[in-house]
């Protein structure tokens, strides 16, 4: 294929879009999330309705539309509008069926939001409106399957105008937008990329990292799943300005449906002539090979990602050299992640100056976010950098599920820091976090109540970092150890004042001695939480007591005589037989049988037991 069939093709995708958007179309969810909610089964039932019905609609699958709070989504696009339906069942799906084939009006039951297609059009739904889509602008609108639908929404558009542009041109470009690497520390991408194209060896090798791996986060795994052909646009276009032959995606196994979404776009690319040799007739040359990741953490960080596909064991070496030097083979490698790759070909359609409009000065454009924990509306987020912490939890989120003030956010996943509700209206971008001791990180935020225990939620990261270090080096493989032990007697009610202030020396004796980036992020968990809850863990040392009820061993159940209506309930649903007492007379627990599970609280009627 040249040039000029492509164009043709691109147009000609444009017209069979537009006469599928006249038609009745119901677009559902068939991402992870949505499968897992039971999309599968709403999208067969309200097919079998319509043939039965002998109704003309359109069906199409399509990827995560962020709101995973509410799955399954169904979207039904006729008259110029489109509805957004969620948590429907496959006999709700059907009852739209019927109603459509009936030319009723669709109901208000369910229905999250309106959308007038449009150009400036946005969905009326709190969780969508303050949202800019870059990277998720194609997911939930098309079908991933189809390479024709993403030519048709500006598909491609951004590699043919990269191709009429000099490689280092195409590097001043992504220079001047300011993007910054959506993998963690936020490296300028341009200059990452002018670094490898400058250096010495041939061939050279580009990698998308899509090893996400944080604990709640699914930010890449979304991307891939509802928009795949995005990211390996931005790839091509990356592999032309730095003058790179072939390029990797390593994406952990555990991701599925991802794996076949890539697989799928790949094999169509090298039909239409888009990857392989001599593309589209211009000398320009690329292969794209995907490796499956086995899951470890620490292979998210680039040197130990580069020794996993060269063979060898997944831990990381020490720099310089950089990888941009002497990287995967031995060759200069340049490495982003998944959503930095998706944000290139929107900046080379729309050009720097549109991208630098959204964001700060110093952290353009947007960020997705995986929006996670006690809030009401979880799911996958795009907003703008800089937007604060309260509009993100309690805008888009829509609060905690308790209706409380939230407690704190952590960013940046397990190697990320826990901020307090004092600091709602910080900016979220890269120099901020950093200044209140967090971190970006590839986008997890998870929001806590007042129900969360920090010294709980620093134990429960440490205990994930610390099981996934590879073990090198001394500092992260015994001191995450020191620092877990500390947090575990603490945990216990036997922890002493000592112990928090060798928490924030071992802290950070890591944070400067560690060889990676997991290493040294390790203790941000706990060091912020020593920072901004130290009285939860005085709580804990002196007072023995855990003040949101979390911590078992610092508990005590007990049984009000005078509530208590003898009833047994309590009695028959103990696990561990350490309650007694005669039927219609009150009740007690014994101490020392009591293993602190809370049963007895979840079934009493009365509210007899109480917890301390």
């Amino acid at each position: 294929m040249n040039k000029t069939k492509l164009l043709s093709q691109i147009e000609e995708s444009r017209e069979l879009w537009q006469s599928l958007e006249q038609r009745p179309l119901v677009r559902i969810g068939m991402a992870t999330c949505g499968r897992s909610a039971g999309a599968d089964k709403v999208l067969q039932a309200m097919k079998s309705e319509s043939e039965k019905l002998g109704l003309a609609l359109e069906f199409m699958e399509v990827g995560c539309f962020g709101m995973c709070y509410a799955e399954p989504l169904v979207d039904i696009s006729y008259g110029g509008r489109r509805l957004l339906y969620g948590g429907i069942t496959p006999e709700q799906g059907q009852g739209l069926v019927v109603r459509l084939s009936e030319g009723l009006p669709l109901p208000e039951e369910h229905l999250l939001g309106t959308f007038d297609e449009g150009p400036d059009s946005i969905w009326e739904h709190p969780m969508l409106k303050g949202q800019v889509r870059i990277v998720t602008e194609n997911c939930g609108h098309i079908d991933p399957r189809s390479i024709s639908q993403y030519m048709a929404r500006g598909g491609f558009q951004g590699f043919l105008k990269a191709l009429e542009m000099e490689p280092q041109e195409v590097i001043e470009e992504v220079k001047r937008s300011g993007l910054r690497g959506r993998g963690g520390a936020g490296f300028p991408t341009g200059r990452k990329w002018e670094l490898c194209r400058k250096a010495s060896g041939e061939p050279k090798y580009i990698v998308c990292n899509a090893d996400e791996g944080d604990p709640g986060a699914f930010m890449d795994r979304s991307v891939l799943e509802g928009d795949p052909f995005r990211v390996i646009e931005g790839m091509l276009i990356g592999a032309y300005a730095i003058g790179a032959r072939y390029g990797y995606i390593y994406c952990r196994a555990e991701y599925p449906l991802a794996l076949e979404m890539l697989r799928n776009a790949i094999d169509q690319m090298y039909a239409a002539g888009l990857l392989g040799e001599d593309i589209l007739g211009t000398g320009f040359s690329f292969d794209i090979f995907i490796f499956e990741g086995a899951g470890a953490f620490v292979c998210g960080e680039e040197t130990a990602l580069i020794r996993s596909i060269m063979g060898y064991d997944g831990r990381p070496v020490p720099r310089p050299p950089f990888p941009a030097e002497k990287g995967l083979f031995g060759k200069p490698t340049n490495i982003n992640n998944v959503e930095t790759w998706a944000n290139i070909p929107w900046i080379m359609r729309n050009g720097a100056d549109a991208f630098k409009q959204y964001g700060t000065a110093d952290s353009p454009g947007t960020k997705t976010f995986s929006l996670t924990g006690k809030v009401r509306r979880t799911g996958l987020i795009e907003v703008p950098m800089g937007m604060t912490v309260r509009q993100i939890v309690e805008d888009i989120g829509g609060g905690t599920l308790s209706g409380e003030p939230f407690k704190a956010v952590q960013t940046g996943g397990p190697s990320g820091g826990c901020l307090p509700s004092s600091y709602k209206d910080t900016p979220v971008d890269y120099e901020n976090l950093r200044k209140l001791g967090s971190i970006m990180g590839s986008g997890g935020l998870v929001v806590m109540d007042q129900s969360t225990c920090m010294v709980d939620v620093a134990k429960y990261f440490l205990r994930f970092t610390l099981s996934e270090s590879c073990g090198k080096c001394i500092p992260c493989r015994e001191g995450s150890k020191v620092m877990f032990r500390m947090l575990d007697r603490i945990t216990k009610g036997q922890g002493t004042l000592d112990d928090l202030d060798k928490l924030e020396e071992v802290g950070n004796v890591i944070i400067e001695t560690a060889l990676c980036g997991l290493g040294q992020s390790m203790p941000n968990p706990v060091l912020t939480t020593l920072k901004y809850f130290r009285d939860e863990y005085i709580a804990h040392v002196v007072d023995k007591r855990c003040p949101a009820q979390v911590c078992k061993d610092l508990l005590t159940h007990t049984i009000d005589p005078h509530v208590c209506k003898g009833c047994g309930l309590c009695k028959m649903n103990c696990p561990a037989g350490a309650i007694y007492g005669d039927l219609r007379s009150a009740h007690h627990i014994d101490p020392e049988k009591c293993i602190k599970c809370g049963t007895c609280v979840a079934v009493c009627k009365f509210g007899a037991v109480s917890v301390q």
